[in-house]
Order: C-alpha cells, then structure tokens, then sequence
C-alpha cells in the first residue's frame, strides 16, 4: 500500500471513528437528559478516554503507557509534542484537558476537545489564566483528573521548555498531588521523533497528513510520582525537571515493561 493510499484510508477511518464517537455521545447525553441530569465532567472524561483510543487505533498509532496512570483529583503536568498529545493521554488516562483556545476552532480535534470538556485558555490573557484555573478547580473538585501542558507551546522534542507556573495553583492551593508525565514518539522505521512533533509555524492539515502516511509509530506515556508541593513555582520547577529526567530516558524500559517482556 503506497503511502498516499495508506493516508488516504487512514483520513476515512478517523471520520468514521469521530461519526461513532459523535454518536456514542449522543446516546450518553440521552440516557442523562431522560433521568433529568446532565453529562458530568467525569462522564466527558470516559468519553475522551474511549475517544483517545478509536482515534489513535484509526491513524494507525500504537500507544503505550508506562509508570501508574493517575486517578482521581490529580493535576498531571506533561511536556508537549503535538495536538495529538491530547489524544495518546486521553487514550491513557480519563481527565479534562487545557487546552489553547484555538484548538477549540480546528477541524476534527476541535469539536472533540469541546465535547470532551477541554478547559480553553487565552495565552495572551492573564484573566483568562485565572479564570481557567477557576475551571480546572471545578474539574478537579469533581474528581477528575486535570492534564495541563505547562511549556505553553509544542516543541520539536529537543528540549523540555520553562514551565509556566500559573495554571499548577489548582493542586498547590487545594494541596493535592502533582504527577509528572512525559509523553514521547518512537519511530520503528525511517525518521525520528522530531518529523512527527508540531512546532513553529507549521500548518495544521499538512502535519495531519504527514501523520497519517507514518508507519511504525508509537506514542509512550510515562508517569512518574506524585508530589505535593507548597507553593506554584516549586511545583513547576520540580515538575520539569522530573519530566526532563523521564524524556531523557525515554529509551530505557520499566521495570513493569522488563517483567513482561
């Protein structure tokens, strides 16, 4: 199958999976509306959860988890690669997203990260900071899981960026824990990981499409340990530096891998 062709049957099956998804949905919201109740946010999280893996099983994109995924009110602080990162944690663990508010408007991801429950932020605001702080308190206090991508922007993956601290005052104040967790993409054949991140001004459809004609890709999350922290700085500056040390062993099995290997 030539790689146009490959792209080509891959872009049908990820409509297709957004359609089921979609409809799936909508069975949910029906069964709460008939009760007299709405979706709840954990609810939106299970359906992302279910999303995250039809999504990636149609773009041909194996994944794997590593370390204990998290649960309950947790904030989880991840390096970012790509939009695709919501899609391979989703797959790994039920949460909430933050999201950059542009995601919102996007083809296919756009309208799933909306159903979904993604709480969208404003960069260029420090209001719209604080309100989705206020957004992800809420989450959390609904026992779901929140996952933010502190670097503020997707990388080429040489590099694991400043975490901004804003956004970890959520778990600080509420002293909850804080789970780090690199996400990383390994490459079975020709290429490296850096050909598969979104970064720079790069165009969202072309970097789909290039995407969607990869072979041997598989996306890895690693979480690591949970900490709580005193105040919004440490938390970010722990946080990176643990995210650091697991990016640059992402080549190094777990023990949980070794004993199933």
């Amino acid at each position: 199958m030539s790689r146009n062709v490959l792209a080509a049957w891959r872009g049908f099956l990820l409509v297709a999976s957004l359609l089921f998804g979609a409809l799936r949905f909508a069975a949910i919201s029906l069964r709460q509306l008939l009760s007299g109740s709405r979706v709840t946010p954990r609810q939106r999280a299970e359906w992302m959860h279910f999303c995250g893996r039809i999504v990636l099983a149609a773009m041909g994109i194996h994944y794997r988890v590593e370390g204990t995924p998290p649960t309950g009110k947790v904030l989880i602080a991840a390096n970012h690669l790509s939009y695709l990162d919501i899609v391979i944690v989703s797959a790994a663990v039920p949460a909430a997203f933050v999201a950059k508010q542009e995601i919102g408007n996007w083809v296919f991801f756009g309208p799933l990260s909306k159903v979904g429950g993604a709480i969208f932020v404003d960069r260029s605001s420090r209001s719209s900071a604080w309100e989705t702080a206020e957004e992800m308190a809420q989450r959390l206090d609904a026992n779901v899981p929140v996952v933010l991508f502190p670097e503020g922007t997707s990388t080429d993956g040489s590099d694991v960026l400043r975490f901004h601290s804003t956004l970890f005052a959520p778990a600080v104040e509420a002293a909850l824990p804080v789970v780090p967790a690199a996400v990383f993409y390994e490459r079975t054949g020709a290429g490296t990981e850096r050909d598969l991140c979104w970064y720079g001004d790069e165009a969202f459809l072309p970097h789909l499409l290039r995407v969607l004609r990869v072979q041997g890709f598989t996306a890895v999350v690693r979480f690591g340990q949970p900490e709580i922290y005193p105040d919004r700085q440490t938390a970010a500056w722990r946080s990176h530096d643990a995210v650091s040390a697991m990016r640059a062993r992402k080549s190094e099995p777990t023990l949980q891998n070794r004993l199933n290997s």
